[in-house]
């Protein structure tokens, strides 16, 4: 369920403003909105985060992965001069590998030239004696004009070197200009070797910071925490002599929270949430259900306050769609192994691990009853007893029950519209439900989209798998259901019916087109079945391409084979479930409900670490 929410206010003097945002901030009662606000406090806690993760980055990457090194605990005090110690160790690599870069491209290109002393040549200059040094080409060297003297040297990377005197080469020739380094040869290789071990002193001090890895991260969070505490100062309202703050909390936490505000001293006052607030949202799952919170956390979609939870329904459904996609019982088995290795690892039935316990079970059963183990048929005949577990009219082997495989298909099919069709019901359900007690007419519309809905399921049945209906009463269904979505679709709690029903009246066409669209919305429920097939079509191709492989020495490579083909097709499967699982549920049944996932998630002003 959505948690219900009180409007709270507080007010106390001005110079209480900061020690009040202490102690709301130690409760952790209050959801309080803000607007990102940049000031100088804001921006020098910002650049010290910054710092601060660019020092925890370098060092971490630093780190021997295999090896762990002891924590130390570090006051406020030390860890000040911990960062600056280390953004300066940063910021010497960083001019380390500046110096050394430069010096590198210097030394690769004065090789080719070999060892001299450019100091030479300029006091060669500075008594009137100015040398140009080129690179040309054989050819064109050939065709130089006579007049111009020059000095032939030893080829430089397959071009011949030549050295002018107080002479340019004139434009149009093709000859590269060599430009006389500051340092030579010699030199730079020193500086390189110099610099590369001052790089790898540097380097070593940065390693040894390892230790103050989990201290970094600590101060990370209190940065954190102090610039979300900036942020809600910011928005503190008032004048000279008082001040007040508003947010949002859950009605469970009233009496707490007047409670703290009476142990406080401060002046509050408690309101109902109007229809002009946009309060957050707090899902609170029922029992069992809340093993669904970590995929709404991967997907990040919230419910917005005044719509509908359907945690329940969407856990029911999700749980189906994964097992029909994955389609596997074989897959099933892996998936059950991970999950008993997450549970051993973390010593405990997170939601994670139950999640993953379930939806592994369910693909378990629905591979089961489709006779599908790793997508093969062999499988089934080697094991009777799993042909005993096959309900025949879904079965992906339909030949070894005496079944046409047309039929079979067919079955999943229409069990596939099925599910779209409960599922979108479903919708249609809970929109009266949650209509009715507010007296809003409009649930007679949903009432119109549920016949049309039950209505156009037979027309899907008929046009895909050729069952027989009467489309005269169907499409007479329909028409009622599309009267009563007009009619209705726009009237709401305080609107005139006229005025409603001419706010339908204009959107006629639109509904006309969500009609069809409640059709094709059925008719996409077939991606189950096809994405379902799809995966044991890859399989059995696996299988086939390893079959002439499992003996003798190519056993090895058959093996591989049927490893990686079925990592490939778990992989995709996973990624089907995500495309298409998930879009069922977020787009077609949502959108039935009018669902549209922008809510804000209940995340109160509290500490999130303990201050030394």
């Amino acid at each position: 369920m959505i948690v219900p929410m009180k409007k709270a206010y507080i007010i106390v003097q001005a110079h209480q403003g900061r020690s009040m945002l202490r102690s709301l901030r130690k409760a952790g009662l209050l959801h309080i909105m803000t607007q990102t606000v940049q000031n100088e406090p804001i921006q020098n806690l910002q650049r010290t985060f910054d710092a601060t993760y660019q020092v925890r980055s370098a060092i971490l990457d630093l780190q021997d992965k295999k090896q762990s090194m002891k924590q130390e605990v570090v006051s406020d005090e030390a860890m000040a001069e911990i960062l600056e110690r280390y953004v300066g160790l940063l910021d010497r690599k960083k001019h380390l590998d500046e110096e050394l870069t430069q010096d590198r491209a210097q030394i690769e290109l004065l090789r080719g030239w070999g060892d001299f002393d450019p100091e030479q040549i300029r006091s060669l200059q500075n008594q009137g004696i100015s040398l140009s040094f080129y690179t040309v080409s054989k050819k064109d060297l050939q065709n130089l004009d006579p007049a111009i003297s020059y000095i032939q040297l030893d080829p430089v990377q397959g071009q011949q070197a030549i050295a002018t005197v107080n002479q340019k080469l004139p434009e149009g020739i093709s000859a590269t200009l060599f430009t006389i380094p500051e340092h030579g040869l010699h030199e730079l290789q020193a500086r390189e070797a110099n610099g590369s071990q001052a790089l790898a002193h540097t380097v070593e001090q940065l390693k040894k910071g390892g230790v103050y890895l989990d201290a970094l991260a600590k101060q990370l969070q209190k940065l954190e925490m102090s610039m979300r505490f900036e942020q809600v100062d910011s928005h503190l309202q008032g004048d000279e002599q008082l001040v007040w703050i508003n947010g949002y909390l859950p009605e469970s936490e009233v009496k707490a929270f007047e409670s703290l505000a009476s142990q406080n001293s401060w002046a509050y006052l408690i309101e109902d949430v109007t229809e002009d607030d946009a309060p957050p949202t707090l899902v609170k799952y029922p029992k069992g259900v809340g093993i669904i919170k970590p995929v709404f956390d991967i997907l990040g979609t919230v419910p917005g306050y005044r719509e509908n939870d359907i945690s329940t329904w969407f856990l029911l459904f999700f749980t189906l769609f994964f097992a029909m996609i994955i389609g596997d019982a074989g897959y099933g088995l892996i998936f059950l192994s991970v999950a008993v290795a997450l549970h051993a690892k973390a010593k405990k039935a997170n939601t994670l691990v139950m999640l993953v316990y379930v939806l592994s079970l369910a693909t378990l059963v629905w591979g089961s009853l489709t006779g599908t183990w790793f997508g093969s048929k062999e499988i089934l005949t080697t094991l009777p007893f799993l042909q005993k577990l096959v309900i025949p009219s879904i079965s992906n082997y339909p030949e070894l029950f005496g079944l046409k495989a047309v039929d079979a298909q067919n079955h999943v099919m229409k069990f596939c519209f099925i599910i779209g069709t409960v599922q979108l019901s479903l919708a249609c359900i809970l929109n009266v439900i949650h209509k009715l007690p507010e007296k809003n007419l409009s649930f007679l519309a949903d009432i119109g989209w549920l016949i049309d809905i039950l209505s156009l399921y037979f027309v899907v049945l008929q046009l895909v798998i050729g069952q027989s209906a009467n489309i005269g009463v169907v499409f007479t269904l329909v028409g009622v259901g599309f009267v009563l979505v007009v009619v209705f679709g726009s009237q709401a709690p305080g609107v005139p019916f006229l005025k409603g029903l001419t706010s339908g009246l204009g959107g006629f066409f639109t509904t006309f087109l969500n009609t069809i669209s409640a059709f094709s919305n059925i008719m996409s429920y077939i991606r189950l079945f096809a994405v379902g097939m799809a995966s044991v079509a890859i399989a059995q191709s696996f299988n086939s391409m390893a079959g002439g492989m499992l003996s003798g020495f190519a056993m090895i490579g058959g093996i591989l084979v049927l490893v990686i083909g079925h990592s490939l097709n778990l992989v995709m499967g996973l990624l089907s479930v995500v495309v298409h699982g998930v879009r069922l549920n977020l787009l077609e049944f949502s959108g039935q409900l009018g669902m549209e996932w922008t809510g804000i998630a209940y995340e109160p002003f509290a500490q999130t670490v303990e201050e030394n």
